[in-house]
């Protein structure tokens, strides 16, 4: 006889940021020779002027006809006006708590939680997740090791990042606005179905990116003798960067 669990009052996904920069990054290689160096070229209507005195300094440019990103598998071009060269990578959480409602071994349980990722004149980002499944006590939810779909009746933990149809409605899938190019790992992109190993990849961008926004579907399935109570989970994503 199936019986319904006490009320879980949700799953704290801790969302943590770390980058890994060598001390002396690599960027792309600037046009130079013995005499010369640019560190940024211009080609437009208009040109950069610069401004200074004892107390300011600024920097500023006119005649933008184009911006935005041109790339190839051998090249990325950004256009527009001059920006700093320096490496950067950044990382917003944008909600960290999962939550669920009371559990029943006849309906699946989801819910998300969401985060984006940017990085400028890189090449790249890799995005891992670690932590541990639903845990009440000694009692843990099994996590699915590989790619598996939803099954009722038993005990299963999973995660992905797309849009899901199935068994019920819940995610999106990456949020690359105008300018970002990043993606979900091959484990945790398909619709349906879901997957948790701790140190995992879950995402990436193969080069320079602008915004990317990612939604993490949660899953978790019961059975009729799982121990009822208070589950936690707890996940830290790190984001580290590519020179």
């Amino acid at each position: 006889m199936s019986k319904r669990l006490a009320r879980w009052f949700g799953i704290i996904v801790i969302l943590a940021f770390c980058v890994t920069v060598n001390i002396h990054p690599k960027i792309a290689d600037a046009l130079s020779s013995n005499s010369y160096q640019f560190d940024e070229t211009v080609v437009g209507a208009g040109g950069l002027n610069q401004s200074a005195s004892n107390s300011y300094q600024g920097s500023n440019s006119t005649g933008d006809l184009v911006v935005g990103n041109t790339a190839s598998g051998g090249y990325q071009i950004d256009t527009g006006s001059k920006t700093t060269p320096d490496p950067a990578l950044s990382f917003t959480v944008t909600n960290a708590a999962a939550d669920f409602s009371t559990f029943s071994p006849t309906i699946p349980s989801t819910a998300t939680s969401t985060f984006s990722v940017s990085n400028y004149t890189s090449f790249g980002y890799i995005v891992q997740i670690f932590g541990t499944p639903p845990t009440n006590g000694t009692h843990t939810i099994a996590a699915m090791s590989a790619p598996y779909t939803s099954t009722l009746g038993i005990e299963q933990f999973g995660i992905n990042l797309v849009a899901n149809h199935l068994p019920v409605s819940v995610g999106a899938n990456p949020d690359n606005g105008q300018f970002g190019f990043g993606s979900v790992t091959s484990d945790y992109n398909t619709d349906g179905t879901y997957r948790f190993v701790s140190g995992d990849s879950i995402a990436s961008a193969p080069k320079s990116s602008g915004v990317t926004n990612y939604t993490i579907s949660y899953l978790v399935n019961v059975s009729s003798i799982t121990q009822g109570g208070q589950y936690t989970s707890n996940q830290t994503i790190i984001i580290t960067g590519t020179y």
